[in-house]
């Protein structure tokens, strides 16, 4: 009986093995849709994300703009609320610290010892604190590991096609509808993954850090979302995908201003999100 037991066991653990082997098989052979970024492209993706975000500039790896709720930190702007507070756009800081800790990063200790909520309750006592030792020392550390911050833009980009698919076999329409929306995605997805690397890898990792996928029924005005999903969803069919994924987050960025709540007065920025559309192109 125990040998028989042990015998199902095994054979299931074998099954699981080779499922596992197919999935990781699976996965690896998708990724080869679009070319790799080699070591060196990492490097200048990683650069041209500290200066969309920063101009380069390290004082602004840790800030909070006027008009937000929460700050902002390192070279993605990564979102950091502080406790009890909320807003409608995804908070990834505390998930970058998690990633760094996972990799065997030792993070500031403060941060821990928040409970990874930013310490701060406005952005005035925000701005008190910018030349503490503590900011200090959290900028010197962001510049540190800009590769690695890299890496988790990347992370969560890897999973932004799925989500998006995912996304729409939820929403209720027909099969038909839903083939046609999804096969529309995959080809424009792919066509500016594969376009004039590594400028269209760049497009998307950066336009799903800066704007997100589009996926949360939250980051929306109106019910309409600005996300990689609106922009690919409302891209045309072109000869040079780049340009028509430009044009296409042109209009959903505007789209997003038009919508926003007057007192967000989100025109503001509109002028430098088309500037940053502009460095997709070679």
């Amino acid at each position: 009986m125990l040998q028989n037991n042990a015998n199902n066991v095994f054979s299931i653990l074998l099954k699981f093995l080779a499922f596992s082997t197919i999935s990781v098989f699976s996965c690896n052979a998708a990724s080869q849709d679009y070319p790799a970024l080699t070591t060196d492209q990492k490097e200048w993706l990683a650069d041209q994300i500290y200066r969309n975000e920063c101009n380069r500039n390290p004082d602004c790896l840790t800030a909070w703009n006027s008009g937000e709720n929460f700050p902002s930190m390192g070279i993605g702007h990564f979102i950091w609320y502080p406790r009890d507070r909320n807003d409608i756009y995804e908070e990834s800081f505390p998930a970058l610290m998690t990633y760094m800790l996972d990799h065997g990063i030792s993070i500031p200790a403060w941060i821990m010892a928040n409970n990874l909520d930013a310490p701060w309750d406005s952005r005035q006592a925000f701005l008190a604190d910018q030349d503490s030792e503590r900011l200090r020392n959290l900028r010197l550390f962001l510049q540190e590991h800009k590769r690695l911050q890299l890496d988790f833009i990347v992370s969560r980009f890897d999973s932004a096609l799925a989500d998006i698919m995912t996304s729409i076999q939820q929403e209720g329409m027909g099969s038909a509808a839903r083939q046609e929306l999804s096969a529309k995605l995959h080809g424009h997805f792919y066509a500016v993954a594969n376009a004039s690397p590594p400028h269209g890898l760049y497009a998307l990792i950066d336009y799903v850090n800066f704007k997100g996928t589009g996926v949360s029924p939250h980051e929306a005005y109106n019910g309409r979302g600005w996300g990689l999903k609106q922009v690919l969803l409302e891209m045309e069919s072109s000869d040079d995908p780049l340009a028509a994924f430009i044009s296409s987050a042109r209009t959903t960025l505007a789209r997003r201003v038009d919508n926003a709540p007057p007192e967000r007065n989100e025109g503001r920025w509109l002028e430098g999100w088309y500037n940053r559309l502009t460095t997709y192109q070679p």
